[in-house]
């Protein structure tokens, strides 16, 4: 193999902290968890580099043996391959996420072209994957388990897809192409990561009308964090959104909004137009290279999807009648706005005429409820659903190494005891610091290892609402519903037993199912009785808000529908492109793609494309669609347990953790959904859930 070229900072730094480097020593922690707290930037490329050597040399020992091909000296060899790269990247990782800065930013810059050319030497190594191709093509002859069979045809299928059967000059431009793509993903995520410092601070307290005693004392303390006088707001979730639904000030939401829909869209250093038209004609090259049309059909191939038809056809029953539900809600919110003298309704009216219009049809409100969901009875309520599904218990642990001063861990139990795993929690915002949205990811993943099961080490990331004043985190509904669904992540990869790494993912398009799932126990009365409770008096919610809240809950529907549906289409357009038009504008074709659908103007995309950090990050290319695609899974399953009579029925529970969460890569998704339901899943639950039927 190749030998890395080192570049000058990184070899200085190495020769620095090689010896004394925490993330290259043995971690003699509880459960061996990465130790976070000795970890400085400058451990991070000497590690990386150190690590990838050893990974080269693992793939060196596989390929110069001089034994014929075999499952276990090449397949499992390959599988348990880059353990130490895989710690070192989960811990950087982890940083750039929820604790970077300018150094960190700096490192990841530098590390993408030494991490994509150390993955490029491997992918298109013709020796390994002559050996990976000689214990494929004699599959059939050598009595393997199911799980090996599945992890052989998939380790061949990777390979493949990654380019092992080019020619050598087409795998050269391949290797090029993947290190461009790299590059520039970053820089599409790093340039939304500072455009979203962008804050509006007010002075006059009459333009704070409209909002909460509980945003006007974060906004005060944010302030005087950044030394100002006044009351700071910011495009983060957790201060955007209330000030867009409470602010009474039409000009400032109208302000906000723009702000926040215009990020890397200002014409400035970080603006990811350029950066946008590099990834979608280097992802066309890619997949041309390898044998496809479009780069949208070279990423579904390997989905549940397929195609790029199944994709569009399921978006297509679903648009028509979410466009008729938004129509009707936008009505009830003209009819609001023209009592206020407004006439032009604009997207910055919809979220706060919306909440005018719950009150008026509902008499219920996010503030009226978010006493009741307080973050820390909320978790309680996660960890109760999750005892009555599948009997396992959640401890909080002290004194281990947390991946933020602001996380907290809890080992996972078994009925009987036994250690499932550990799970971190990072909860609040830090804008400029942590990156948007929410998410789960983990330090280690489950497989076993000389005969035991390795603990997975999961975190779950969120950006929700600080504890403010004398008052604790408060979350609202959107936030409870979102700390669920990751959740679901969560579980999933503590219930994971399979016996190799490379059987523990599920495909993009099934992933979400475990999550989703968890978002249907959220409001169920008989789970609001046990977690939602007054954080002042402990009351449990009251009946009659239980009531409104279950008959408000699919109003609305029609906007984050069609907002999420026109996400999905842009993400899918981009990516089915056959040929890049050299004039190509992002924002120009955004607005041509959704209006001839008829995308109403007071609806914008859930994410515009220079923000649209799932497609142009990475992650969710050609995918962003699996979320709705996954719930139709999650509709239909949840109707299992609806079907008993008990939506917490233990043995439909154990079946859809011994089908389902624990062997995600053991087979196709299809096939494992019809071994937990008996039969392929239906839309009319996921029509009925929205409202849409």
């Amino acid at each position: 193999m190749k030998k890395l070229i080192l570049p000058f900072l990184a070899v200085l730094m190495m020769t620095a902290c090689t010896e004394t480097n925490p993330l290259l020593s043995d971690w003699n922690t509880p459960f061996e968890i990465p130790p976070f707290e000795q970890v400085r930037p400058e451990h991070y490329l000497p590690a990386y580099i150190k690590a990838m050597e050893v990974h080269s040399a693992e793939i060196d020992a596989i390929t110069s043996n001089p034994e014929p091909a075999t499952f276990e000296n090449t397949i499992v060899a390959y599988s348990n391959s880059g353990e130490l790269l895989s710690k070192v990247s989960a811990v950087f990782g982890s940083a750039s996420g929820v604790k970077s800065n300018d150094q960190i930013k700096e490192i990841a810059r530098e590390l993408s072209p030494l991490t994509s050319a150390h993955y490029n030497e491997i992918n298109l190594n013709e020796a390994l994957f002559a050996r990976i191709k000689e214990v494929y093509d004699n599959r059939d002859s050598l009595g393997l388990e199911e799980d090996q069979m599945r992890l052989l045809t998939e380790t061949y299928k990777g390979f493949a897809r990654n380019g092992a059967n080019l020619p050598d000059d087409k795998k050269e431009e391949l290797k090029k192409i993947n290190t461009e793509l790299s590059a520039n993903q970053l820089a599409f995520g790093q340039n939304l990561l500072k455009e979203t410092e962008w804050t509006l601070l007010i002075e006059n307290e009459e333009d704070l009308a409209g909002l909460s005693e509980a945003q006007i004392a974060t906004a005060a303390a944010r302030a005087q964090q950044a030394e100002k006088e006044g009351w700071l707001f910011g495009l983060d979730n957790p201060s955007v959104m209330p000030f867009l639904q409470s602010a009474d000030n039409r000009e400032l939401r109208i302000k906000m909004l723009d702000a926040y829909l215009n990020r890397c869209n200002n014409g400035n250093e970080y603006d990811n137009n350029q950066v946008i038209k590099n990834l979608i004609s280097l992802r066309l090259q890619k997949a041309n290279i390898l044998g496809y049309e479009d780069y949208a059909a070279y990423v579904l191939e390997d989905r549940m999807a397929k195609n790029a038809d199944a994709v569009y056809s399921l978006l297509n029953q679903l648009w028509t009648p979410a466009l008729a539900v938004a129509k009707a809600e936008l009505a009830d919110i003209k009819a609001l706005a023209a009592k206020d003298g407004i006439t032009d309704v604009v997207a910055a009216d919809w979220r706060y005429y919306f909440e005018k219009s719950m009150q008026s049809k509902y008499n219920i409100s996010d503030e009226e409820l978010r006493p009741y969901f307080k973050l820390e009875n909320v978790r309680e309520g996660i960890f109760f659903v999750a005892n009555k599904l599948f009997g396992i218990t959640f401890e909080q642990l002290d004194n281990v190494p947390l991946p933020h001063p602001e996380a907290v861990a809890f080992e996972c139990k078994e009925a009987d005891g036994t250690t499932l795993g550990v799970l971190f929690m990072d909860m609040f915002s830090r804008p400029g610091e942590k990156r948007g949205g929410a998410w789960c990811g983990g330090f280690r993943s489950q497989y076993y290892k000389d005969g035991q099961r390795v603990l997975p080490l999961v975190t779950i990331v969120g950006n929700f609402t600080r504890p403010s004043g004398d008052k604790p985190a408060l979350l609202s509904t959107d936030e409870t519903n979102t700390f669920f669904h990751e959740f679901g992540h969560a579980l999933a990869s503590l219930l994971c037993d399979v016996r190799y790494k490379g059987l523990g993912r599920m495909t993009r398009d099934f992933v979400e199912l475990p999550s989703q799932i968890m978002e249907h126990w959220v409001f169920e009365p008989e789970m609001l009785k046990e977690y939602a409770k007054h954080y002042e008096t402990g009351e449990v919610i009251p009946a009659e808000l239980i009531e409104k809240l279950d008959k408000a809950g699919k109003y609305g529907q029609g906007f984050v529908t069609v907002e999420y549906l026109a996400a999905s289409f842009l993400d899918m357009d981009f990516h089915v492109l056959k040929s890049i038009p050299e004039d190509i504008e992002p924002i120009t074709f955004e607005n041509k793609v959704l209006g001839e659908r008829g995308l109403l103007p007071q609806i914008p995309s859930r994410y515009r494309s220079p923000y649209f950090n799932h497609t142009f990050g990475g992650g969710y290319t050609a995918g962003y669609y699996s979320y709705i695609w996954a719930e139709v899974l999650d509709c239909d399953a949840y109707e299992a347990f609806v079907e008993t009579g008990d939506i917490f029925n233990p043995e439909v529970a154990l079946k859809f953790r011994k089908e389902i969460l624990e062997r995600p890569g053991v087979d196709e998704a299809m096939k494992l959904y019809v071994n937990f339901r008996g039969r392929e899943p239906r839309i009319e639950p996921l029509l009925k859930n929205r409202g849409l039927n």
